[in-house]
């Protein structure tokens, strides 16, 4: 009877092992499928003018895509930097740090935010940086007509602005906050927007420093605001955050708890212990975490369109309009041009090697570097 069941677990287990084997053939045919193709099809149209020419024009032949590899380059370098520091610092307060409801609270909103479409991680972001907001007008009343409920208020420079009250209109200026008692010759700081080129005040205000910096900080913003490689940095460096904040927390909850009290007993503050014996024992997975999150934002489109839109000549400043690489494809693939559709397909294979020769060389880098150091 031995013998019968005996053949009878090995043939359960043959056909276990043939079902989970092909399971796995099938989860990476995909990858494999993709791969081959973008290598069959790319690979023929790179030569080094596609490193060191611009994009051609409708119709033309040749050409490269040497500014749209630069400015993915400069947008893979901006967003770590926005989104690493942010991202590990909140990963070791929720390993580390903070009670178990305020934890809760930040892992719930990491979760919520990895599943947030790109799109609208887009919007957000132009929003916040693409779009100018309206700086105060700050100056002495030289008018005020309460019959038309307007008000004329002139800036140091000389000029003059009219501006229209109505019920919505906050007034922190005047006896009981009305109209007919502010006074001609008030300084005052006017915030408002404009509609179809009439000023409408939001809030009339006295002069504060807070209201001063307030206005300095939107002047700033005003500064840099508009299509940028800078606001497209930020997107990806955002949707990158919470992803490399769970990554972390979870790397850094492998880490043994007795090499933090060992580390404790021996009188080593608790900031040092995190930062020389827990995030250095952990480094791998962490970096791991950041180089799956750039992977992951390094083809994104839909949010470069509302924040880097663009652009047919090579990258100069970070607050200019810039050409990147999924961009790039992406006009390419929707052209009518044959040519283009040979360049869209090489553009692919180099964002391909771009994030596959990044995950090797950092591994590379930090492979066995620590261990030996704990």
């Amino acid at each position: 009877m031995t013998a019968p069941n005996h053949q009878w677990r090995q043939s359960k287990d043959l056909l276990m092992r043939a079902v989970t084997l092909a399971c796995a053939i099938l989860v990476v045919m995909p990858l494999v499928l993709v791969f081959y193709h973008i290598v069959k099809e790319g690979f023929t149209s790179i030569n080094w003018a596609f490193f060191t020419q611009l994009p051609p024009g409708p119709g033309e032949n040749g050409g490269g895509m040497a500014n749209a590899i630069v400015g993915t380059l400069i947008l893979m370098v901006l967003a770590p930097l926005v989104g690493v520091p942010v991202g590990v610092l909140g990963g070791v307060f929720l390993s580390e740090y903070g009670g178990s409801r305020l934890n809760w609270c930040i892992r719930f909103a990491a979760d919520v935010l990895n599943g947030v479409p790109s799109i609208v991680w887009g919007l957000v972001v132009y929003g916040l940086m693409v779009l100018a907001v309206v700086a105060p007008f700050r100056g002495i009343v030289k008018s005020v007509d309460v019959a038309n409920h307007q008000v004329t208020v002139q800036n140091r420079a000389g000029v003059t602005n009219t501006f229209e009250v109505d019920a919505k209109t906050r007034l922190g200026v005047g006896e009981a906050r009305q109209l007919r008692n502010l006074k001609t010759g008030t300084e005052v700081m006017v915030w408002y927007h404009d509609i179809q080129g009439t000023h409408i005040a939001n809030r009339i205000s006295p002069t504060s420093l807070w209201g001063l910096f307030t206005a300095a900080i939107i002047r700033l913003h005003n500064s840099v605001s508009g299509f940028s490689a800078l606001a497209g940095g930020v997107v990806l460096g955002f949707m990158m955050i919470p992803l490399i904040m769970r990554t972390t927390e979870e790397v850094l909850q492998l880490v043994p708890g007795g090499y933090r009290e060992a580390s404790l007993a021996l009188g080593i503050s608790k900031w040092r212990t995190i930062v020389q014996i827990v995030v250095r024992t952990a480094l791998k997975g962490i970096v791991t975490g950041a180089l799956l999150a750039l992977a992951r934002v390094a083809g994104e489109t839909a949010p470069l369109i509302f924040t880097v839109f663009g652009m047919s000549g090579w990258p100069h400043r970070l607050t200019e309009p810039m050409e990147a690489l999924p961009l790039q494809i992406y006009i390419f693939a929707i052209g009518s041009y044959p040519n283009w559709w040979r360049q869209a397909w090489a553009g692919a294979l180099i964002l391909l090697l771009m994030v596959l020769f990044v995950n090797i060389g950092v591994r590379f880098l930090t492979r066995d570097r620590f261990k030996n150091k704990i």
